[in-house]
C-alpha cells in the first residue's frame, strides 16, 4: 500500500516495531508510521528528547506527561481512552526520516479491530501513518491526520501544531 520498493544501496537490516498500547477502553488510537532510532534503543514511543509527541498530548489532556516515567504516560493515556501504536509492523530503515522506510509490512489491524470493538477515532501522526486514513474512514472509523511530532518536520510550529492537536484530542477524552 505505502512501502517503498527496496533500494539497492540500503544495508539496513528489518526492523520491528511494538505491540500496540491499548486496553479495553480504548475508543481512540494514535498511530505513527514506525518507530525511530531512539524510541527502537529505549524501547518506548516517542523516546527522542526533541519528538513533541508528549508535550502535544499534554497539552492537549491538560496533564503533565513530560514529567511522568514513561509507563504512568501510558497509563494516562490509557484513563483518557488513548492508545499508541504504528502503521508498520516491520521494515528496513537507516535512521528515523518516514522517507528511509523500505520493505514495510503494516501491521494486522483487523486483529486490533476484532479484540477492540470500542476503538472509533484513529488519529494518525503526520503524512506517512496518514496514507492509510482514508482506507479506515472508509471502514467506518473517525480518522484525522496531526501534524507530525517529529523534530524533522518544522514547517509548522509547536503552537501551530498543538491547535490541530487540540482540537482532535480534546473531543476524543469526552468520549
Amino acid at each position: 500500500m505505502i512501502a517503498q520498493p527496496s533500494s539497492t544501496k540500503s544495508n539496513s537490516t528489518l526492523l520491528q516495531g511494538f505491540p500496540p498500547v491499548v486496553n479495553a477502553d480504548t475508543h481512540t488510537l494514535i498511530l505513527g508510521s514506525f518507530p525511530g532510532v531512539a524510541s527502537l534503543d529505549a524501547t518506548q514511543y516517542y523516546a527522542h528528547k526533541q519528538n513533541q509527541f508528549w508535550r502535544l498530548v499534554s497539552a492537549s489532556l491538560g496533564s503533565d506527561l513530560v514529567e511522568l516515567d514513561y509507563e504512568q504516560r501510558l497509563q494516562v493515556l490509557l484513563a483518557h481512552g488513548i492508545g499508541l501504536w504504528d502503521v508498520f509492523h516491520s521494515c528496513a530503515r537507516t535512521g528515523s526520516l518516514d522517507s528511509a522506510i523500505r520493505n514495510g509490512k503494516l501491521n494486522d489491524f483487523s486483529m486490533l479491530q476484532a479484540s477492540h470493538p470500542t476503538l472509533r477515532k484513529l488519529y494518525f501522526n503526520g503524512q506517512t501513518a496518514g496514507k492509510l486514513a482514508a482506507y479506515f474512514s472508509e471502514r467506518g472509523y473517525v480518522t484525522a491526520i496531526l501534524p507530525s511530532s517529529s523534530p524533522a518536520y518544522a514547517v509548522r510550529s509547536f503552537e501551530e501544531k498543538l491547535q490541530v492537536w487540540r482540537s482532535e484530542l480534546r473531543p476524543a477524552i469526552s468520549l
